[in-house]
């Protein structure tokens, strides 16, 4: 049985060897993904193009717009006489949010309750300006929003005498905030997923397709044989896309990898056969290498879009989660930022472990019937 799957494995292995495009591509994805998403990639927005309608022209509208440009959230571009016309730039595309300041935003500032308890009712619902943001972009949007309760004390050069109790936020694992740490583990989840399946999908395919199988038919080989010897020389190809992504996302976007090596190398290769078998399942299935890159980007986009790497798994309404639990990527990535970022071991992942185990078994009994019935 050995010496069957060694053969198979050599064959394999020699045929990927002279394939010099695939041979390219299983560095070069790696490389040119990581410098596209860990560069581009940022979920906190920075120096959003925004206007400014300042019709209060004081040295407190002069302060709110210094602590509004030192935030780095903003960068403000352009004035604008009104508010209509500041409306017709963010229609057009030139602005992503405007900020009006009223003539009587000085007298709004001091008569704020954290500096005046004599105020009237309608004086204390009254905003000292306004935010007016371009909401088709949530992200832009929400960082927009989040400079509505920044502190007027220091703006308005007098203490607070009244005062709001508040909750104390201590951020462990990435206390920076940056959005490249996430992203970095997740990358790892997303290439394997998209190579492992795209090289083995067209496995049996290239042999139908070359006239090879034939040839595999006349031998001992057992269909069982065949789909482990065919997986192999990529589980190598796998670990060193692994390998190429967290060195080079750790030297240089400085992400940290907290775990332990052999944790993060079993789950990889839990992953890594659970996407080889997918891919196998599916070369059975499509008829040219054509079909089989198809199926291939069917199964890549939920995988990005499902599995938690753009979006939060618990933001996603319970019918997508449960797409998404049935994806090895969903498990993997769980696990892969858990032991990179978070120090966990594979015992306290044992349950998205144990799925991926049993996916990849249940992928080479299917996978083996399959080629069988094509013989």
């Amino acid at each position: 049985m050995w010496i069957r799957i060694y053969a198979i494995f050599i064959k394999e292995l020699k045929q990927l060897s002279r394939d010099r495009m695939t041979f390219g591509m299983i560095v070069m994805i790696p490389l040119v993904q990581l410098m596209l998403f860990g560069y581009a990639i940022n979920t906190n927005a920075r120096h959003i193009p925004v206007g400014l309608v300042d019709l209060s022209q004081t040295s407190e509208s002069l302060a709110i717009e210094q602590a509004m440009l030192a935030t780095q959230s903003v960068d403000f571009v352009a004035r604008y006489p009104s508010i209509k016309d500041a409306e017709m730039a963010i229609t057009k595309g030139d602005i992503r949010a405007v900020l009006y300041l009223p003539s009587d935003m000085t007298r709004r500032l001091f008569t704020h309750p954290n500096y005046d308890r004599q105020q009237t009712r309608s004086e204390l619902t009254l905003p000292i300006g306004q935010w007016i943001v371009d909401g088709s972009d949530t992200v832009i949007a929400s960082s927009i929003r989040a400079l509505r309760n920044m502190p007027l004390d220091e703006i308005a050069n007098r203490a607070v005498i009244q005062t709001t109790p508040s909750f104390e936020v201590v951020q462990y694992f990435n206390p920076e905030q940056r959005t490249v740490v996430n992203i970095v583990p997740g990358l790892v989840a997303v290439i394997l997923t998209m190579t492992m399946i795209l090289f083995t999908s067209a496995a049996i395919v290239r042999e139908n397709e070359h006239g090879n199988m034939e040839f595999l038919i006349t031998t001992p080989v057992r269909p069982i044989e065949l789909m482990i010897g065919k997986i192999v020389p990529y589980v190598l190809v796998g670990i060193l896309q692994v390998t190429i992504i967290l060195s080079m996302g750790h030297w240089i976007f400085s992400v940290p990898i907290k775990g332990s090596l052999l944790s993060l190398l079993g789950a990889s290769l839990l992953f890594i056969f659970a996407s080889l078998t997918l891919g196998l399942v599916l070369s059975t299935i499509a008829k040219t290498q054509l079909q089989a890159t198809q199926m291939t980007i069917f199964i890549l986009l939920p995988s990005i879009l499902l599995s938690g790497f753009m979006f939060p798994y618990d933001a996603m309404p319970i019918a997508a989660q449960w797409i998404a639990e049935a994806l090895p990527v969903t498990h993997f990535m769980r696990m892969i930022r858990a032991i990179a970022l978070r120090d966990a071991n594979l015992l306290l992942l044992g349950k998205d472990a144990i799925w991926l185990g049993l996916f990849t078994l249940g992928g080479m009994v299917i996978a083996s019937l399959r080629f069988k019935k094509t013989l």
